[in-house]
């Protein structure tokens, strides 16, 4: 019988996959219990209060995988169980419906001051006057992020009359049709939604994306909704236009640092918050230890598992032999998705020369885990890349062909959608490395690492100098630059790399720069 532990109080109910399951031994307790044999666990369960280290998987040499129930992994050392071959399995859309419904619950509260109200009551006031709401039918809500969780505030607001407007550069058309949302620019979601609400991952574009620049586009009397992660609004700008009065009000479960203790934010009435209670509910507690246990008896079913947060076990020869395609396969799909922000309904991967004689359907899911990695709040990787892209209604395609462009080997990346496309071809070479060798059509030649600058211009004299005299005036030094083009005077493309990142302001100064077109930051 497989033994497993479910540490962290976990509710039995939870445990019903597991425990319903004759080939299991559920032992229920923590890791230092009494009675429990850690060196014979092989299925761990645990919350957050456990801290799976170095140290407690040294003291279980059988651990084969451990399962999170919830969405965050930051008590589990990943890399320490994935050089054991432990698998790392999460619930990343549990809580999908009880943040989804928390967000409404959220949004109803500030319009219609209820929580103000329901304070002056309990103090043995009668203030009708004082709060007059405001009504959430037609009203414009715009929503930045339609992944889960966005997509099911979208539902509901809906039912209630709203008109919603979308911002996410990662949606296509026909997905937003299906949806009944309207597809719409950042600029435009700001500059007509009553309401916004976000529901991004925090990463490094969307960290302070509602800023001093960007409120000061949105209309006068709005209203502002974060239950997605703390920084994706600047804290310290929303006091400052809450102040002016062109922000109406705001309701906040996440801040940058929490508890935010004494934070000038919650000295506003019109400020409405709560103590991150978006994934708070006893069924979503529930799901997440669920959808755990049967990740953890699916994968002793020897059947793949859809969450897995680190790479899927392999024999060490295959891992070796795989490994570099598997990192430039990777780099090649962050690669698409910087340099093509835009929404995806297709994405083909096709393989030449002794690439074709790999695992590929590994090396597709690779390219799908590094494409996502920056465009949806949760983890992707090769166990559940395919399911991902599925559930976004990207369509999965993987060709064979002898046509390797003179090399050994070659891997091919093609994104579509909205009659647009984008294409990366990379190859790897034996004492060389990884090189990609041709973008969107420019034959090129670089290593896919560090922090780089995809700028595609017209071939005019003296662009590159221009573009060279702005980071050299502002003290940043060029570490390479390849240059490629179609024809003389026509397209022409230049791919920099620098020691660190460029910071935003730097990137849009370049982007004023006449003949060119566009410009990417992609770190790798």
């Amino acid at each position: 019988m497989f033994q497993v532990l479910a540490a962290d109080s976990i509710k039995e109910e939870g445990l019903l996959p597991l425990l319903e399951w004759k080939d299991a031994q559920v032992h229920i307790g923590g890791v230092d219990s009494d009675g429990i044999n850690l060196e014979k666990i092989e299925a761990l369960l645990v919350r957050s209060a456990t801290k799976v280290t170095a140290e407690l998987l040294d003291r279980m040499p059988s651990l084969k995988i451990v399962g999170r129930a919830g969405v965050g992994v930051d008590n589990i050392d990943i890399a320490e169980a994935t050089k054991r071959g432990v698998v790392v399995v999460n619930a990343p859309d549990g809580n999908t419906i009880s943040t989804a419904e928390h967000t409404f619950a959220m949004m109803a509260a500030l319009m219609r001051n209820i929580p103000q109200a329901h304070s002056t009551v309990k103090q043995g006031q009668w203030k009708r006057n004082l709060f007059i709401g405001n009504e959430l039918h037609s009203k414009t809500l715009g929503i930045i992020g339609l992944g889960r969780i966005g997509s099911e505030l979208a539902k509901r607001a809906r039912a209630f009359g709203m008109n919603v407007k979308v911002h996410d550069p990662f949606l296509t058309k026909e997905r937003a049709e299906v949806l009944g949302v309207q597809l719409s620019t950042f600029e435009n979601v700001l500059q007509e939604a009553d309401i916004i609400s976000v529901h991004t991952p925090l990463t490094k574009e969307t960290k302070g994306l509602l800023n001093e620049k960007t409120l000061s586009q949105t209309k006068k009397g709005v209203y502002l909704l974060n239950c997605a992660r703390g920084g994706i609004i600047d804290e310290m700008d929303l006091v400052h236009f809450i102040e002016n009065g062109h922000v109406a009000g705001a309701a906040l479960d996440v801040f940058e640092a929490e508890p935010p203790g004494e934070h000038p934010l919650l000295k506003f009435d019109s400020v409405i918050v709560t103590p991150h209670l978006g994934a708070s509910t006893k069924e979503a507690q529930l799901n997440v230890a669920t959808q755990v246990a049967r990740e953890i008896r699916t994968f002793f079913e020897n059947k793949p598992v859809a969450n897995s947060i680190n790479l899927p076990a392999m024999s060490k020869e295959i891992y070796e032999k795989i490994q570099p395609f598997h990192q430039l396969a990777k780099e090649m799909g962050k690669i698409v998705s910087e340099c093509h922000n835009k929404g995806i309904s297709e994405l083909t991967a096709t393989y030449s020369g002794s690439a074709a004689d790999l695992e590929t359907s590994f090396l597709t899911k690779s390219l799908l885990a590094g494409f996502f990695e920056n465009r949806i709040d949760v983890k992707v990787n090769e166990v559940n890349a395919i399911h991902i892209a599925k559930e976004r209604g990207i369509m999965v395609g993987e060709k064979v062909t002898g046509n390797s462009f003179g090399y050994a080997n070659t891997m091919t990346v093609t994104a579509r959608g909205d009659g647009e496309a984008f294409t990366v071809r990379g190859t790897y070479i034996d004492n060389y490395g990884a090189r990609i060798v041709n973008l969107d059509g420019f034959n090129i030649d670089f290593h896919p690492s560090g922090n780089l600058l995809y700028i595609q211009h017209m071939d005019r004299p003296g662009v590159i100098g221009h573009v060279g005299k702005i980071l050299g005036d502002h003290n940043v030094n060029i570490a390479t630059m390849q240059v490629g083009r179609k024809e003389a005077g026509g397209e022409a493309i230049m791919v920099l790399s620098f020691d660190k990142p460029l910071s935003s302001d730097m990137i849009e100064k370049l982007g004023t720069l006449q003949d060119i077109v566009t410009l990417n930051s992609i770190i790798l």
